[in-house]
């Protein structure tokens, strides 16, 4: 892809900024910088305006608030590790040297959505692809795509904590061993409901671990009036899913280590034969 392709910033019609001429150009500028950087090299800065330090100030406070309420203790001692800076925007490279010091993982820049297997199989190197860019200011309390708060809050903090970082390691091994796009889409359904939308239950409580609930200002509180399964790999990999909507279903691990002994099994032994067999088993 081309550098003039990247920063020729198209969003969708429903997007909060599309018609804002100012955000689309900082969209663009903020691509750029991704686009320069090259593995091995430090990851470039942003130059983050004042008002994007200030909905990153605004959305984190608010949502460390909700994950003393919501979050599973894993995922706790993730963001205690990492340590997030609440004043503004961290820098990528601020985030990559504390993770890799913790658990080995690396973040690398993206200016946007990149493909699937590219995405899921960076995780197998212990490499998180994350984009830089700010939600508009408009709505700071959502996000129709994955931006920075998404990323780093959601995704970071929980890669801080061992437990996670072998997970998201192994599943980046299961996508590589994909070499069908059926089997591929079977494993991204059951990463949709475990490490971006996984709940497990605590104390008691039921208490989120996966990245999209613990980044959604409103979501993480209305999760428990979800229709509630049991975590179970066939049913998982075979339910379809609207990004833009909230879930309606979500699946439940008696606790976060159970939820871990579940998938550890399922990624280190997941392939075109395995997807076969967990598709009989759901039919």
């Amino acid at each position: 892809m081309t550098l003039t392709a990247v920063i020729d910033f198209e969003l969708p019609n429903d997007h909060p900024g599309v018609a804002d001429r100012a955000y689309r150009a900082r969209r663009g500028t903020i691509a750029e910088v991704a686009a320069r950087f090259r593995p091995g090299e430090p990851i470039p800065d942003v130059v983050y305006v004042d008002e994007e330090d200030e909905v990153w100030r605004t959305v984190s406070a608010e949502l460390a608030r909700k994950h003393e309420c919501y979050a599973c203790s894993a995922y706790l001692d993730g963001a205690h590790r990492l340590a997030l800076r609440t004043d503004r925007v961290p820098q990528l490279q601020e985030v990559t040297d504390r993770l890799t010091a913790l658990t080995g993982f690396r973040v690398e820049p993206v200016p946007g959505l990149v493909p699937t297997r590219v995405f899921y199989g960076a995780l197998a190197d212990r490499c998180f692809l994350s984009t830089q860019y700010v939600r508009h200011h408009s709505v700071p309390f959502y996000t129709p795509e994955p931006d920075v708060i998404h990323e780093v809050v959601g995704h970071c903090n929980s890669l801080a904590h061992p437990a996670f970082a072998d997970l998201y390691r192994l599943a980046g091994e299961a996508s590589r061993r994909c070499e069908t796009d059926d089997a591929l889409e079977f494993f991204s359904r059951v990463f949709w409901f475990s490490l971006e939308f996984g709940v497990v239950w605590e104390d008691d409580q039921l208490r989120a671990y996966g990245a999209g609930l613990l980044s959604s200002y409103a979501e993480i509180e209305l999760f428990r009036d979800a229709e509630i399964r049991p975590i179970d790999i066939a049913v998982m990999g075979s339910t379809s899913y609207d990004i833009t909507h909230y879930q309606p279903m979500l699946f439940a691990a008696p606790s976060f280590g159970a939820a871990v002994d579940v998938l550890s099994s399922f990624f280190e032994r997941y392939d075109d034969d395995a997807f076969g067999r967990l598709s009989a088993a759901a039919a």
